[in-house]
């Protein structure tokens, strides 16, 4: 989502609450819940599950490696519904023509630094850069080359854009911000 006027361009960016993370953290706490619970009803010998009958699953070794892969997925889950909670990635892009400022703000993880902001004059930008990989693992990136300071990512690896609309989108911001393209 975008929002452009002649002197400003504001590109908000979605962080990690997408309804694919929602999926994944939902189905990773759910199948880690059914392992622990599996591990915990063969240790007990009673029935948590009444799918499966505990006496068939003996806790010494598949009690154990499923208690084990249950809570190693818990952690992981956790950790999901904690960068969804915090929003981990998202922000905006600032280019402002009018004060020849580009301000690029993200959310990180909790801490010192979980505010990631940014900050460039428009005249040390040299290019908007297109990083084009095909293959089996397809993956089209929009970089700003600044100055000094290398090339910044403004678009997410997971995306998935179409070469058009990665094409489309750097030339909109590169006539806007008045540099080259360069594509690798």
């Amino acid at each position: 989502m975008s929002w452009r006027s002649e002197r400003i361009w504001i590109e908000l960016i979605t962080g990690s609450r997408k309804i694919s993370n929602f999926g994944w953290a939902l189905i990773l706490f759910l199948g880690s819940l059914g392992f622990v619970l599996v591990g915990t009803s063969s240790f007990f010998g009673r029935n948590f599950i009444s799918l499966l009958p505990s006496q068939q699953i003996n806790f010494f070794p598949q009690g154990i490696v499923m208690s084990f892969y249950g809570i190693a997925g818990l952690f992981i889950s956790s950790y999901l519904w904690g960068t969804i909670l915090w929003n981990v990635g998202s922000g905006y892009d600032r280019f402002d023509i009018k004060e020849g400022i580009v301000c690029i703000f993200r959310w990180g993880f909790p801490g010192k630094n979980r505010r990631i902001f940014l900050r460039f004059l428009m005249k040390d930008i040299q290019s908007i850069r297109i990083e084009n990989k095909e293959g089996l693992f397809a993956r089209r990136v929009l970089y700003m080359e600044i100055r000094g300071q290398g090339a910044i990512p403004l678009t997410r690896t997971d995306e998935n854009l179409t070469p058009q609309e990665i094409e489309q989108k750097a030339a909109e911001l590169a006539y806007f911000l008045r540099v080259p393209i360069e594509v690798f």
